[in-house]
């Protein structure tokens, strides 16, 4: 199933439709995408994204990062919203080749999933009740992403191997990634050697966490989050079809 669309300078664009459910069910295609920074958007990469219809942009960014490295263009036809899912910065391109990667990942998103839980409602709430086509980026479209994409497929009803997945398909992006941060640090190359890699273990690992902590990635949104089972209907009513 080929859900990557091909952009310019978008590495990690993709549909999340046409994965299965666990009731028989299939995710709407052209309803909602993840994506890597939507800043780097121009030229013909515009046309192609303005030809999505996509009418919410979900920027998961620190605000400081929009500010530096730039946003999707403001136009009118665009409800934006700059929801910052993380609040403990790190430098994954320097982290220690010494540590367990993937461990290390999956703790940092353990992290994210305690410290944005206003954040992480809001960015479900607004999937759930936007209109149109929307979609959801972070700067690589890889870690604070692929946490949304994994809570958001999970609500859904898709299971762990359908998540773990998609969350791998970043891995054809990872040649890409590494060169766009080496042509912003002067060619130099990261000191992490799995710096844009997304290996499915890392995903895994993180709703293993959420399981023992909550029961399920639904006991995590609805008592941590506070998301309301009225949202999660209405999520499930905008993205399944069948």
């Amino acid at each position: 199933m080929q859900r990557r669309i091909a952009f310019d300078r978008l590495h990690n664009f993709r549909d999340l439709g046409g994965l299965g459910s666990a009731d028989g069910r299939t995710v709407r295609r052209g309803l909602l995408y993840r994506s890597d920074s939507l800043g780097k958007l121009g030229g013909a990469d515009w046309e192609r994204f303005l030809a999505l219809g996509v009418r919410t942009v979900i920027d998961l960014r620190y605000p400081w990062e929009t500010a530096a490295r730039g946003r999707v263009p403001a136009v009118e036809r665009f409800t934006y919203l700059n929801l910052s899912i993380e609040h403990r910065p790190y430098d994954q391109a320097a982290i220690d080749p010494e540590l367990d990667p993937w461990r290390h990942l999956a703790d940092r998103y353990a992290e994210v999933a305690e410290d944005g839980a206003v954040e992480l409602r809001q960015t479900l709430e607004a999937i759930a009740e936007s209109a149109g086509p929307l979609v959801f980026h972070c700067a690589s479209g890889k870690d604070r992403t692929g946490l949304v994409a994994a809570l958001v497929l999970s609500l859904l009803g898709v299971d762990e191997d359908g998540v773990a997945e998609d969350f791998a398909l970043t891995e054809s992006a990872t040649e890409l990634l590494v060169a766009d941060w080496a042509a912003a640090h002067g060619g130099r190359t990261p000191a992490w050697p799995g710096y844009g890699r997304a290996p499915e273990e890392v995903i895994r690992l993180f709703l293993a966490g959420l399981t023992a902590e909550h029961g399920s990635v639904h006991g995590y949104v609805t008592g941590r989050l506070g998301v309301t089972g009225a949202t999660i209907d209405a999520l499930r009513r905008r993205l399944l079809e069948g």
